[in-house]
């Protein structure tokens, strides 16, 4: 990264919505020194709403349990990641804390039960259209893996063939021209739905976007804003956007592990808490969210 930023210009500026490098420090701190401090006051999320760059929203955080199977698996790979904590491990240089968790996130995203959480959402909503699902496994990586592709047949099977819901994939391996046939029809209402893999995070400009299910709540940061920007752009008779945010809820794994996931925990659920506070229904996204800060002590986010 560092041989392409030129170092003969004296006078530099950039403009992100996500400065940070997610799990790389050194690169951000290279950038900072690069481009100087991010300068003030930020444009924040709430700043774009006001300014009408981005449209209102109602949130509705979706609580998920995992299943038995998937418990035991949470649990061994939670044991393995408490131990490689004990031994001092750190997300900045330790590979395979960063691989352990990597696992974890990957059955967390394709939670079995989200399938069961997205047919009771779009039960009561099959008249609707210009909805995007947000399929994935969660994983800090940016390639797509097999949970993330048997997650999108599965939610294209549900929605297609079950409820009868007209969708289409939308993916990184969707050519140019189908992906601009199928913005298209997604704008002019001939499919209702869109299922998509990380392909929206950025450079991909589908304001029509009404309703957004995310079923892969991704770690990154910046895959976040990212995504949180693609939901709100405007778009001529959309007043304002709704997202479904279905979240997992870590099983009880004893004293111990409760400490460590209480950590690893509070910044994505400090996330979710920015989101529901500027949403138009803060009071009953909030409501939704208390039990799971209440059970980790996060009631101060």
């Amino acid at each position: 990264m560092e041989s392409k930023l030129p170092q003969e210009i004296k006078l530099r500026l950039a403009l992100s919505a996500t400065p940070e490098r997610y799990f790389d420090e050194q690169g951000t701190e290279r950038l900072l020194k690069y481009f100087g401090p991010v300068l003030e006051p930020e444009f924040t999320l709430k700043d774009a709403i006001a300014a009408k760059a981005l449209v209102p929203y109602l949130y509705y955080p979706v609580l998920v349990e995992l299943t038995e199977s998937e418990i035991e698996r949470y649990e061994k790979l939670t044991n393995r990641i408490n131990r490689a904590i004990g031994m001092g491990g750190d997300l900045k240089d330790n590979r395979v804390l960063a691989a352990l968790l990597m696992q974890r996130a990957r059955l967390v995203g394709a939670a079995t039960n989200k399938l069961q959480a997205l047919r009771q959402i779009m039960s009561n909503r099959l008249h609707t259209s210009h909805t995007l699902f947000y399929c994935g496994d969660g994983s800090l990586a940016d390639e797509v893996s097999q949970e993330s592709d048997r997650q999108l047949a599965a939610v294209t099977a549900l929605l297609q063939d079950e409820l009868g819901y007209r969708v289409k994939s939308y993916t990184a391996e969707t050519s140019l021209e189908s992906r601009e046939e199928l913005r298209y029809q997604f704008m002019h209402g001939l499919v209702q739905g869109l299922v998509a893999i990380r392909c929206l995070d950025e450079g991909v400009d589908i304001p029509a976007i009404q309703t957004a299910v995310i079923l892969a709540s991704s770690n990154n940061p910046r895959q976040f804003i990212q995504r949180r920007g693609r939901i709100l752009r405007p778009s001529p008779g959309k007043e304002r956007a709704e997202l479904f945010d279905m979240i997992v809820v870590p099983p009880d794994l004893g004293r111990e592990s409760w400490r460590i996931e209480r950590n690893l925990l509070r910044k994505e659920l400090q996330r979710f808490v920015e989101f529901a506070d500027l949403a138009v229904n803060s009071g009953q996204a909030r409501k939704v969210l208390l039990p799971l800060q209440e059970r980790y002590g996060l009631l101060e986010l």
